[in-house]
């Protein structure tokens, strides 16, 4: 039996949202959703073990989800114009982000300048935060993608391969010209294997390597832009293009090159391991005895308790009296 017998193409799910009640929920923000849920849990983790205060992430989140949020929709919009601006457009659509329309590379500008303010707020090190965020985001942005699956959208070239994807001839992505039944390579699924396989590559090199100041982060920004230029250049969905590259191929080399940038330059100011999740003054003392941690992804330079004695300064006390 060949390998194309064995592998069947992929079907597209028959919906993409449902009602309750008077209001429709969307399989897509749920995916988006549930990614944002599963990168805090997993960053607070993180944090937590590195020694900062349980449940800080909740006070930089407040910040970085919205501002993430305004930063993908910005971003779509003036990589797409002509869905928005032209004859017969309507220019409110723009504000419409129920009807779709984000982008990762905005949601990380955005993103990152709400964390930046967050942890100014809370006394966090921004790179320590980072660091701990990447490997939760890169399993957020995998589940994100499923939500491309949900809304038939976002595939690739036309394919022949035996797991090629499923798009309906109804859906207003099917290109037009083309036979129904023509199967599409599946970006998404590419994505989510991509992105899946680097959460194991950042957790592996951030505990064996040491990976601090922020250099987990530009591994991440290396290793997610990397398969995104590959995903990206294989897609067929409308694109601004600048110099033969869609505007996301050229984000995602900006992306690579800054994680190089980061790398190289975070070594060289911080050859040795971060003292605290904490800028200098402002560190937080947990109330009671601190409990021994996992320090797998960090190095934990908590001070003991003050009120802590040793058992041969108990000694020495009770002779002298």
């Amino acid at each position: 039996m060949t390998f194309s017998a064995l592998v069947a193409s992929i079907p597209s799910p028959p919906i993409s949202s449902f009602q309750i009640g008077p209001f429709t929920i969307h399989i897509y923000a749920l995916c988006i959703m549930t990614g944002i849920i599963v990168a805090t849990l997993w960053t607070n983790a993180r944090l937590t073990r590195r020694g900062a205060e349980p449940w800080v992430v909740i006070d930089i989140a407040i910040l970085a989800v919205p501002l993430a949020i305004i930063g993908a929709r910005i971003f779509h919009v003036l990589t797409h114009p002509g869905f928005y601006f032209g004859v017969d457009k309507d220019p409110w659509a723009v504000f419409y982000i129920w009807e779709g329309g984000i982008a990762i590379f905005g949601a990380l500008l955005g993103g990152g300048l709400g964390a930046w303010l967050g942890c100014k707020w809370t006394g966090i090190r921004f790179w320590t935060f980072a660091d701990a965020l990447a490997p939760g985001l890169l399993l957020a942005q995998a589940i994100g993608r499923f939500g491309n699956w949900f809304n038939q959208e976002l595939f690739g070239l036309p394919t022949d391969v035996p797991w090629g994807l499923e798009i309906e001839a109804s859906n207003a992505a099917f290109p037009p010209g083309l036979a129904e039944g023509t199967l599409f390579h599946p970006t998404f699924l590419y994505e989510v294997i991509w992105n899946v396989a680097g959460v194991f590559v950042l957790v592996w090199a951030g505990r064996r390597l040491r990976l601090q100041w922020g250099r987990l982060f530009g591994l991440y920004l290396i290793w997610y832009g990397s398969g995104r230029i590959v995903w990206e250049s294989i897609r067929i969905d409308p694109s601004e293009v600048f110099f033969g590259l869609r505007t996301n191929v050229w984000a995602a080399l900006l992306g690579v090159a800054l994680g190089l940038v980061i790398m190289v330059v975070q070594k060289r100011r911080h050859p040795g391991l971060e003292p605290s999740p904490y800028v200098p003054g402002r560190q937080w003392v947990p109330d009671g005895a601190v409990q021994s941690q996992n320090t797998d992804d960090f190095v934990d330079l908590s001070a003991p308790p003050a009120n802590e004695v040793s058992d041969s300064e108990a000694t020495s006390s009770t002779a002298a009296n």
